[in-house]
């Protein structure tokens, strides 16, 4: 059999590539050896840009139900550390979105499936050949094993990546066990939730917020009534001597609330149909990918960067990493990429996926034991009363900081794209769903050669024109009033940079808004 493209993993990262590929002409074929989407649930929502992203390919209302555009979230938290972020107001880039991890892979198998893709469930890779124009791929499956011809192949399969052992590519960092964490969805009396706050007054101890880290000198707490969820999730984080082997039981979950709180919390069953979630994990792993891509071999998400779950940047992270490879590895395969395209993936992601590891290792050394880190917290509460550092953390989370190297010198070369409202009421979001590249006019008169799409000024779109990738961030940008010589000739350049040479950047066959 021979396929463009084969993607092992029909996790979230996996699926989403799919749906990117499909979008820009390539189909792609997703083995995954599970033979159906697992029950179990690994997160419970998205947090960050990916949440615009989606909205910017529709797909934000396939798990909504709603044609809304997303909001900003009124408050998160850094290691703990509670953020009002209401006080931000339109600088505020935190975006929340509360949907099952199961839910988002439903709705991502079915987009990609609409696309073209195709889904093997029950298929597993178990080896691969690379040549110069390919990759062998090796599958075993239901009837016995196969092999597939590929121009590439992508290992979207998690921590323990496969694609990536075959591959001999390293996955150098460090794996501890100081910690266990404990997390079950668990019943809790009625009267002890607070109509208010929505947070959990625990006797003997004072009201928890709900959704946030809760940390004691003695470990972490989380209250966690989710939408849609059989009872709330409760979860605890302790350190040193507590013993991790065995399944989780309601008993040993409620002891450790006690640790933590020093306050005893009654805990009961969830009622209703499961999946109930009951979960134990003694320690964590930091880890990197030596590199994302060997020859025709690539990784996105898991396979290519573990690290802490809190502040909740995995998906956030995996996603995005399949949206940028997206398009360039479909260019690639069309034979329309311009040289050196493709390796604009790791040099992209690379830098991002180290932000976040230094973001979960801050916020780790944060929810710590002992008087030294509580003193830091104190600390660190107070710059945090600064809307500047508050945004700055904010940024770093949401990943609304990244910015590319795009070969320009504007503000908002390599930045994501604002989101512009157009004067006939339509957003930019709109215009993006189809995964191409857009260049957009903001003169009022349509001197860039497309109809205009906002009228200046505008304060708040520092440019009079821009040029978006498909990823969503902006290749090139200019405040001149009008065309002129060198604008044109800057325009010209990311075109030829980013899209190749055979895209006219001024006539009526580019994509423009």
């Amino acid at each position: 059999m021979i396929a463009d493209v084969v993607i092992s993993g029909a996790g979230p990262n996996g699926l989403m590539l799919a749906c990117e590929l499909s979008l820009a002409g390539v189909r792609p074929l997703v083995l995954e050896r599970l033979p159906e989407r697992t029950a179990d649930n690994r997160a419970n929502g998205l947090v960050g840009q990916v949440v615009r992203m989606l909205d910017r390919r529709g797909l934000y209302e396939r798990l909504t139900g709603h044609q809304d555009p997303p909001r900003p979230a009124p408050g998160f938290v850094f290691g703990a550390l509670p953020l009002d972020l209401g006080v931000l107001g339109d600088d505020n880039s935190l975006y929340l979105l509360q949907v099952p991890q199961r839910r988002i892979e439903q709705m991502l198998e079915e987009r990609a499936v609409e696309l073209g893709a195709e889904i093997r469930r029950g298929h597993e890779v178990t080896g691969l050949r690379q040549g110069a124009d390919g990759v062998s791929v090796e599958v075993g499956g239901p009837a016995g094993p196969y092999t597939i011809e590929a121009r590439y192949l992508v290992g979207a399969d998690g921590g323990h990546s496969v694609t990536r052992k075959l591959a001999g590519i390293a996955f150098p960092g460090v794996t501890t066990d100081e910690a266990i964490s404990r997390t079950a969805h668990a019943a809790v009396p009625a009267e002890l939730v607070d109509p208010v706050t929505g947070g959990l007054d625990v006797p003997g101890y004072g009201l928890v917020p709900p959704l946030m880290h809760h940390r004691t000198e003695r470990g972490l707490f989380v209250y966690a009534p989710l939408p849609g969820a059989p009872a709330p999730l409760i979860s605890t984080i302790e350190w040193s001597g507590q013993d991790a082997e065995g399944p989780l039981t309601l008993a040993e979950l409620r002891a450790s609330v006690r640790r933590v709180l020093g306050a005893d919390l009654a805990l009961g069953p969830p009622e209703g149909p499961g999946p109930h979630l009951t979960r134990k994990l003694n320690g964590g792993s930091t880890r990197l990918a030596e590199r994302f891509r060997d020859g025709r071999v690539l990784l996105v998400g898991d396979a290519a960067h573990v690290h802490s779950a809190i502040g909740g940047p995995g998906l956030n992270l995996g996603l995005q990493d399949a949206i940028n490879l997206g398009w360039k590895l479909a260019a690639d395969v069309r034979g329309t990429a311009p040289a050196g395209l493709l390796d604009t993936y790791e040099s992209e992601r690379r830098p991002v996926a180290e932000r976040v590891i230094m973001s979960a290792r801050a916020q780790s050394a944060l929810i710590a034991p002992g008087g030294e880190v509580t003193g830091l917290r104190a600390f660190l509460a107070e710059l945090l009363d600064d809307p500047r550092n508050l945004r700055r953390v904010a940024d770093l989370m949401s990943g609304a900081d990244i910015r590319y190297d795009v070969g320009g010198d504007h503000p908002l070369a390599g930045r994501w794209a604002p989101d512009l409202e157009l004067k006939d009421g339509a957003r930019l979001a709109e215009l993006t769903r189809d995964g191409r590249p857009l260049l957009v006019d903001l003169t009022g008169g349509g001197d860039w050669g497309c109809p205009a799409i906002a009228g200046l000024p505008d304060p708040g779109v520092p440019c009079t024109a821009l040029l978006l990738r498909p990823d969503g961030y902006v290749a090139w940008a200019t405040d001149a009033a009008r065309p002129d010589a060198g604008s044109r000739a800057s325009l010209r350049a990311a075109v030829r940079r980013w899209l190749g040479e055979g895209v006219p950047p001024l006539d009526g066959d580019y994509p423009t808004a």
